[in-house]
């Protein structure tokens, strides 16, 4: 089963997503805590940890590997839910298996993120445990931007993460509701959706027939809304 994940810091949207039984988790990144208009990082992602039960993932922001340690047990004792979001390169290209591997051996769960290869990911699992929980974030929408088929780096990614169980691939940038599907067939463990990707999803299942009509009242709505005439 393919578990979703909501991405978003709006801490009045992960009130209402955490209602929903479909969504089994949530991802932050310093990004959308700037878009949900966050100034305090700290008691902001601790009211997100206190607002759920459910996972939440809240990543580093140092660019130094030695610093990321530090934010990370830091972020690791705000709340029994929290999984610490880890680069899987800082913005130098370089690898952080330090951080990666001084990290999980020392039990604290992990978001590896911003992933795009199966290198990148043989790599993570090298330096992992086999007992405290990782998830491996791979960016597929991004890479079918520039071009390029993330299905054949996420069969190789499940394949070698098999022998983990600690370990879940997780399907990350969606872009819309299809790839919901496409993680399903390749048996991905986790993807994560924006909320208006969540809301369609839950529309699954609608007919074509239901699909034109909804659509044509949308038509119809807007054009009453702007009272156009010919």
């Amino acid at each position: 089963m393919t578990k979703i994940y909501c991405d978003i810091a709006d801490i009045n949207l992960i009130r209402k997503f955490n209602k929903k039984n479909l969504v089994k988790g949530f991802t932050t990144n310093p990004s959308l805590m700037r878009k949900a208009g966050a100034k305090d990082y700290t008691k902001y992602s601790k009211e997100i940890l206190n607002s759920t039960k459910k996972p939440v993932s809240c990543e580093v922001f140092a660019d130094n590997a030695n610093e990321m340690i530090v934010q990370g047990f830091k972020i690791s004792k705000w709340g029994k839910n929290v999984f610490v979001k880890i680069p899987v390169i800082n913005s130098k290209g370089n690898f952080m298996g330090k951080v990666i591997k001084k990290l999980n051996h020392n039990s604290i769960k992990l978001n590896i993120t911003a992933v795009y290869t199966a290198n990148q990911v043989k790599k993570i699992l090298t330096v992992i445990n086999n007992k405290t929980k990782v998830i491996i974030s791979i960016f597929a929408g991004r890479m079918a931007d520039v071009g390029k088929d993330p299905m054949p780096v996420f069969k190789k990614s499940l394949n070698m993460s098999k022998r983990f169980k600690n370990v879940e691939i997780l399907w990350a940038s969606t872009r819309e509701p299809y790839n919901y599907l496409q993680a399903k067939k390749l048996k991905c463990n986790i993807i994560t959706v924006p909320p208006s990707i969540i809301e369609k999803i839950e529309k699954k299942g609608k007919t074509f027939q239901n699909l034109t009509k909804d659509t044509v009242k949308g038509f119809l709505l807007d054009s009453k809304k702007s009272k156009f005439k010919i």
